[in-house]
Parts: C-alpha cells; sequence; structure tokens
C-alpha cells in the first residue's frame, strides 16, 4: 500500500515538473513525454493535445492569418 501511494506521488511530482518545464523541452522530447502518456488512450490523447495548444506557446497551433499576403 505504501509503496503505492508512493508511485502515484511520485508520477504526480514528475507530471508536474514535466508540465512546467513543457516549453523549454526540446520537440522530440516533448514528443515522447506526450506519446507515452497517452499511447493506450486516443480520447486522452486529443484532451492533451488540446491542453498542451491551449497553455504553451511552443505548442500552440499557428495563429490564422488575418489577411491574404
Amino acid at each position: 500500500m505504501m509503496m503505492n501511494n508512493s508511485t502515484h506521488e511520485f508520477e504526480r511530482l514528475l507530471g508536474k515538473a514535466a508540465l512546467a518545464l513543457w516549453a523549454d523541452l526540446p520537440c522530440d522530447v516533448q514528443e515522447n513525454i506526450f506519446e507515452t502518456a497517452v499511447a493506450e488512450d486516443a480520447i486522452i490523447r486529443n484532451h492533451l493535445a488540446s491542453y498542451l495548444h491551449d497553455h504553451h506557446p511552443k505548442t500552440a497551433h499557428p495563429k490564422k492569418p488575418t489577411q491574404l499576403a
């Protein structure tokens, strides 16, 4: 029981750290973390992708042009 609680706490702490540092991580590291986190759940994949796009400029969708060039 104690080990299980520790494991969950460590996972929470590492996840929190990864989110805090996300914008500073190289793209390949971001991609590896993301793919590992969502490997088994397409719904979570979409939710996490949306969250990251909404909260981190480095992964944000590019702005749509307002005028034709």
